[in-house]
């Protein structure tokens, strides 16, 4: 399986992001991801949570609805994720989950970056506010020239971390677990080529700046 899209909570998407949205292999709603993913025209396959916040009753027969207990140990993008990944796609692509409430939103960054999914090659994060991406080996991400980019290290220090593309760009350098240094660089070319040899970044672009679906594979050389 290539690409699935899991709709969560939080807000709709503009329609220049919707435009940036990737075809998708299988359509996940999270609870009320529900709501948005058909208010914006998409088709779910799977409906998981525990259902108390769609405000949809009408649901098709075709879509398969995975109900759980209000009273559960992880969030419903959790619970997506957990079901997802067992069908080893090559990206996930995560939409809504900001805007909302700031825990969530936290615990959504950290989802993400969990070490259960790592065998996932491209996971993103898609809201009204920017795009996340979640680097482990190399990504290839793309964006205007002067837009901001930070790199958040998840989880721990993340080492070897190289960069092209970039203002400030990185040589093998360490950025340590609850240090700061790797917010608010910058794009000084279409792309920014990114690789680290151990750790998680989560990269993040604030803002509409950016084109994050326009092959993000590897590509080219070293950095």
């Amino acid at each position: 399986m290539d690409t699935v899209l899991i709709f969560t909570g939080g807000e709709y998407l503009t329609e220049s992001l919707e435009e940036e949205v990737p075809t998708a292999d299988l359509i996940v709603a999270a609870d009320s991801g529900y709501d948005h993913a058909v208010a914006q025209g998409y088709a779910v396959d799977l409906l998981i949570g525990d259902l108390d916040s769609i405000q949809t009753r009408d649901i098709p027969s075709r879509v398969v609805v995975e109900r759980h207990r209000t009273d559960k140990d992880a969030t419903d993008l959790e619970l997506a994720f957990e079901k997802v990944v067992v069908q080893r796609p090559q990206r996930v692509v995560v939409i809504g989950g900001a805007g909302g409430r700031v825990d969530h939103e936290l615990a959504t960054a950290g989802l993400l970056c969990s070490e259960r999914w790592s065998e996932i090659e491209e996971i993103d994060w898609v809201t009204g506010r920017g795009w996340a991406h979640v680097i482990r080996d190399r990504r290839i991400i793309h964006g205007d020239v002067g837009a901001t980019l930070t790199l958040i290290p998840m989880g721990g220090d993340v080492s070897g971390v190289r960069t092209r593309g970039l203002r400030w760009d990185l040589r093998g350098e360490t950025l340590h677990h609850g240090t700061t240094r790797g917010v608010s660089n910058e794009f000084t070319a279409p792309v920014a080529d990114i690789r680290v040899e151990l750790g998680c970044l989560l990269a993040v672009i604030p803002g509409l700046s950016a084109k994050p679906f326009e092959d993000l594979g590897a590509e080219g050389g070293e950095p």
